[in-house]
């Protein structure tokens, strides 16, 4: 018989299409994933030893002591897992994993767009070609900032991180950083690291975030850490809303501390802060850092790689804790 699955998030085709040939598999259904009680009650009348997830269900200490005994491995289609109370796991003997590497590149590429999109004004230039635009822009009009040749600063060096750097390093951008600990000479590369995340802030014309969300990294991005920036910088966010201080944020952008940010992530997903929507010098999207066809799937796969390992007796491939 195949194990018995509960595929909770809405998943690209190819993904549902695996999930059925490889599980006898409970795949949600409409326009939502499912919510923690519809886990729990999927999980315990479908006897599911799996499930699969994405940050969108916060697999906390209350859900899990809920699950059924029958669950032996729940997999999140995401690298962050601030969403999973992994103790909590442990206690239940519950394997628990993530996706990291398969969406590097493509979460990358997305906040370089959104670092050129926000430093280039290309919400306010598309906004403009789509209202007709039929009027002159002088040379003094519409200003953005340049990319070339500026320093941006890096909070988080992983994969991520380290992607971010290689792209910046074709538009001869210099990398300074901050991450809890020093990369070695052959990954850092030509960059610079910071011990200290405040230190780091006045070097900073373009600021990315590629953190976990924890308690250390938690409103990171303060009003003090803004504060500190040179005036006019350009702010990135791709990792979790809740590395930054939102309403500092917003503050700063409205006065003009900061030229402009491009935001991902917020700190409530999907009801988001829309002082945000109101501003022109904020390009947004709704937490798509990942979303490439080849990347979705890719994460899918490897969400089920894991259950799957786990089912037949062997570690998950990416555990969250062993």
């Amino acid at each position: 018989m195949k194990p018995r699955l509960v595929l909770a998030c809405l998943m690209p085709t190819d993904v549902n299409e695996r999930a059925r040939q490889d599980f006898d598999a409970v795949i949600v259904e409409g326009k939502n994933d499912m919510t923690g009680d519809q886990v729990v009650e999927a999980a315990t009348k479908h006897r599911a030893a799996g499930i699969m997830f994405t940050n969108t269900l916060p697999l906390n200490a209350a859900t899990i002591a809920r699950l059924p005994d029958t669950v032996k491995v729940g997999a999140t289609s995401s690298v962050g897992f601030d969403h999973i109370d992994v103790a909590a796991a442990k206690a239940r003997g519950i394997h628990v994993a993530n996706t990291p590497g398969v969406l590097t590149e493509c979460t990358a590429d997305h906040a370089f767009m959104m670092l050129l999109a926000a430093a280039r004004r290309g919400f306010e230039y598309d906004r403009i070609m789509r209202q007709g635009w039929r009027y002159r822009i002088g040379q003094g009009d519409l200003l953005g900032v340049r990319v070339t040749g500026k320093t941006l600063g890096i909070l988080g060096m992983g994969r991520i991180g380290q992607a971010m750097a290689q792209r910046a390093r074709g538009f001869d951008m210099k990398i300074v950083y901050h991450a809890r600990n020093r990369l070695p000479p052959e990954q850092e590369k030509d960059a610079t690291y910071f011990a200290d995340f405040l230190e780091m802030m006045p070097h900073c014309d373009f600021l990315s975030m590629h953190a976990p969300a924890n308690a250390a990294t938690d409103k990171i991005v303060s009003a003090k850490a803004i504060s500190l920036l040179p005036d006019g910088a350009v702010f990135v966010n791709v990792s979790r809303g809740g590395l930054a201080d939102e309403d500092a944020l917003y503050d700063a952008l409205r006065s003009g501390k900061l030229f402009a940010a491009g935001l991902d992530v917020f700190r409530e997903e999907p009801d988001f802060d829309t002082r945000f929507a109101n501003l022109d010098n904020v390009l947004l999207s709704p937490h798509v850092g990942s979303a490439s066809r080849e990347t979705r799937n890719a994460m899918g796969f490897r969400a089920l790689d894991n259950i799957a390992a786990v089912l037949s007796g062997q570690p998950p491939i990416d555990p969250l804790w062993r």
